[in-house]
């Protein structure tokens, strides 16, 4: 049976487009959902660090999608990785919360000079806790989605309307601002489990690496499951 990815869900009712964390179409394998009744991305991205109870409810998500049969633990907000060490000590499975988890290991892949920059659903909400949560330097560049803008009309304040080319055109503004002010800039991370759909627009405007949640699934995924070797022997 091929290994199965388990996902702790917001309570949202944007639209799921394909390459978003919540299309299981986004992925080449399995996904469970378990959704975070009266979680939504209020409480997960402003009101997280106050939210002593928010451990245990995710704990207890992520022990339902194990019995389901899951084989490894994600979410759908990348502001979760406050709770990335919590919740993996209280998983039975591999925990990933966030894209953000990458950041040291591209900024690994860089030359001396090179630097990661992180694009995240909202600069202001994103705090130094978050980043150490998960190794990330807090010195690290970052720009936000713009405050009041399509992106955070959908995915902030929670509508079901969706401007599929406003949110490109503005992640593609967030990426050129991020690398006009930061020149060393060699890769970009989008933090929002929202903004997969719209990083190919991104890279072609910025002309770097850019990685995001989907990708980071699929080899967290792949750990999970390991492929058998295909082909013969070269001689």
């Amino acid at each position: 049976m091929t290994a199965a990815l388990g996902i702790l869900m917001l309570d949202t009712q944007f639209p799921r487009v394909a390459g978003d964390i919540g299309n299981a179409d986004s992925f080449g394998f399995p996904v469970l959902y378990e959704r975070l009744s009266g979680i939504g991305p209020q409480q997960a991205v402003r009101d997280a660090p106050g939210r002593t109870d928010l451990i245990d409810l995710l704990a207890a998500a992520a022990e339902r999608l194990v019995q389901r049969g899951a084989d490894g633990i994600s979410t759908s907000c990348g502001f979760l990785a406050l709770l990335q060490r919590e919740l993996a000590q209280r998983c039975p499975v591999p925990v990933a919360t966030s894209s953000l988890l990458q950041v040291p290991v591209v900024q690994r892949l860089l030359s001396g000079s090179g630097r990661v920059g992180i694009i995240t659903a909202e600069a202001k909400s994103l705090t130094r806790a978050h980043l150490e949560a998960v190794g990330v330097d807090p010195a690290t560049p970052i720009a936000g989605m713009p405050e009041g803008g399509a992106f955070a009309h959908t995915f902030l304040d929670n509508s079901a309307d969706l401007d599929f080319g406003a949110v490109q055109s503005e992640l593609v503004a967030s990426g050129r601002k991020l690398v006009a002010e930061h020149r060393n800039i060699g890769a970009i991370v989008l933090e929002c489990t929202n903004l997969p759909p719209y990083a190919r627009a991104l890279h072609e405007a910025v002309q770097l690496p850019v990685y995001d949640v989907r990708g980071f699934l699929h080899w967290f995924q792949a750990g999970l499951e390991p492929q058998r070797p295909v082909g013969g022997v070269n001689r």
